[in-house]
């Protein structure tokens, strides 16, 4: 079996983690723990975590005690993927206001009065996701989500947070707004894509062939070409519009080994080598993979940690089980058990080998790849 050594995430991901609510009544309490136990049963679903001031902490089961609502939004900001404030949404303006960096870096931040009468998404409406949290609560409360993002009030396909809810990291954030502000005008946005595509391209795209989105090129003059376009895949080299958004799955393993010691720097040169050797983004990495015996490796456990990135360690006896064909050796066999860590390691949980091994410095690194599909309406990533 794999371990996960690291859970952290590399940019953001689907709307869901972990979301902290805060209630300042002890109406509030009781709609703030029905709304958690919704929440983690809930599609998609949440942990969740409630806590309020000390006077109504101890009246209420499972509720942690919070010194005020600044202190409590400074404390969970960093922590959690989304905060609740179960009250007026003055307070939680207040509290956050100081905290806020960036959209694409933001926890979800979402108020609903303590009769749950409106669900109001503050901050990361899209990329945070607070819409879609907004929504999940005002149904658990059987109240309306006060969503305002104009896309959403517009009906018009917001990609950022479909990106975003889906699991692609989002390459150049000043590009997708402009993606954005194109389809609100009503102005064509290219598209292409180098995975097969499932149902219908949203209304606004315009797919550089007229026939479908996986068309990497096109032979029509740049000024027939939409201004702004999306092009999904592996690569950040593909540019096909004159303002390009690359949108990357995140499906790429990065499977590894090095001799014992290895500065931690010489293997990410080696990774980051590999990764241009296969004209693959580095944001299209989900985990890191090695074999047990590197859980102590500090080149390893920092190339994860650095990118946020899970580790995963498996036992020499589930390498040698993955099937396919891998480059060998006798020297490695007899060290660790297995005739090769990369290869198998970067395609254990599945997919194919995307970039066979390369070795150099006393590094080992191979690429595997999850197979995808991309759809707009079910799902996105599959």
């Amino acid at each position: 079996m794999s371990r996960n050594v690291s859970e952290a995430r590399a940019g953001r991901g689907p709307a869901a983690g972990r979301v902290s609510l805060v209630a300042f009544t002890d109406a509030g309490c009781r709609l703030a723990l029905r709304l958690a136990a919704g929440l983690r049963a809930g599609d998609p679903a949440w942990d969740a975590d409630v806590a309020a001031p000390a006077r109504l902490a101890g009246r209420h089961g499972g509720v942690e005690a919070a010194a005020s609502a600044a202190a409590w939004a400074r404390e969970r900001f960093g922590r959690a993927d989304a905060l609740l404030f179960v009250g007026a949404a003055g307070i939680a303006v207040r509290s956050v206001a100081p905290l806020l960096r960036d959209k694409l870096l933001d926890p979800a931040v979402v108020s609903v009065d303590e009769r749950g009468a409106f669900a109001v998404p503050l901050v990361s409406g899209h990329v945070g996701g607070a819409n879609r949290l907004a929504r999940q609560v005002a149904a658990l409360c059987g109240g309306r989500a006060a969503v305002s993002t104009a896309t959403d009030v517009n009906g018009v396909f917001a990609i950022d947070e479909w990106a975003a809810r889906t699991g692609l990291a989002i390459v150049e954030r000043e590009v997708a707004r402009e993606a954005s502000a194109r389809l609100l005008e009503g102005l064509p946005v290219g598209l292409t894509c180098s995975f097969p595509l499932a149902g219908s391209v949203p209304s606004g795209f315009s797919t550089l062939d007229g026939k479908d989105a996986r068309a990497a090129d096109d032979s029509r003059p740049a000024a027939d070409l939409p201004a702004v376009g999306v092009a999904i895949g592996l690569s950040e080299g593909v540019t096909p519009f004159p303002r390009t958004l690359h949108l990357v799955p995140r499906v790429v393993t990065v499977g590894v080994g090095c001799r014992r010691g290895t500065p931690p720097a010489r293997l990410r040169d080696a990774v980051l080598r590999a990764l241009e050797a296969a004209e693959c983004s580095r944001w299209a990495l989900a985990a890191v993979a090695s074999i047990d015996v590197k859980a102590d490796e500090p080149a390893v456990i920092e190339l994860a940690r650095a990118w946020g990135l899970p580790l995963r360690l498996y036992a020499a006896e589930r390498l040698a089980s993955v099937p396919g064909s891998f480059a060998a050796s006798a020297f490695v066999r007899q060290a660790v058990g297995v005739d090769g860590v990369c290869e198998r390691a970067s395609v254990a949980e599945g997919g194919t080998l995307l970039l066979a091994k390369q070795a150099g410095d006393g590094c080992t690194v191979a690429l595997g790849a999850m197979p995808v599909t991309i759809d707009f309406q079910e799902g996105g990533v599959r």
